[in-house]
């Protein structure tokens, strides 16, 4: 029963791990651009988008759809770079192991 003790223990050492790591990682963000810096959209490891700049030579009212295109591009990139640090930081606890829902 000490084995089973031991870990409990650790189990509840790597949750704690575990979250302060989901925390830390709302302190840590991404940037992604389009359009050739066009477009940039920042965004935290919690998906959240924190900012979107758009330089103003992009901004042509004839042309939204591409404007909406660039924005489209830059936020969808963002968050793919969250995804990979997600799993970057978190991918240490589950050593390899897909989870579906656990982050």
């Amino acid at each position: 029963m000490k084995n089973m003790g031991n870990m409990m223990k650790q189990m509840q050492k790597m949750q704690k791990e575990m979250a302060k790591a989901q925390e830390a990682l709302g302190e840590k963000t991404v940037e992604a651009t389009a359009g050739g810096g066009m477009v940039t959209v920042i965004a935290n490891g919690h998906k959240q988008i924190l900012e979107i700049t758009i330089k103003e030579e992009v901004v042509d009212p004839d042309d939204v759809e591409m404007l909406q295109d660039l924005v489209l591009a830059a936020t969808n990139e963002a968050l793919k770079k969250v995804d990979e640090l997600v799993n970057a930081d978190m991918g240490k606890f589950t050593k390899g192991m897909n989870i579906p829902g656990l982050f």
